[in-house]
């Protein structure tokens, strides 16, 4: 069982940019260890025989066909834009 101290808790919440209590580093300091305990009891599970799975129930993503929905309006869009070139937008420069 690995058992975090006070400054181990403090140097956590800096990393994290947290700002804790200082009655409340115990409690930090004991739900933190039992995370890291329950972390080492998952990686000494032997997962060697193990086959990689994207989802547990096997699922299968159903997909829409690929279609094409929408036309090419390219024409109508650059007629009402304010600024083309070359069949490109023209929008002010915001970066100088």
């Amino acid at each position: 069982m690995s058992t975090l101290d006070k400054s181990d808790v403090e140097k956590i919440a800096f990393l994290a940019r947290l700002g804790i209590d200082e009655q409340d580093i115990p409690e930090y300091a004991a739900n933190l260890s039992n995370i890291l305990d329950m972390v080492e009891q998952l990686n000494s599970v032997d997962t060697d025989n193990v086959k990689p799975m994207a989802h547990p129930l096997d699922g299968v993503q159903r997909l829409r066909p690929d279609e094409v929905t929408e036309t090419n309006d390219r024409e109508n869009l650059m007629a009402h834009a304010p600024e083309t070139e070359a069949g490109l937008f023209l929008v002010p420069r915001v970066v100088e």
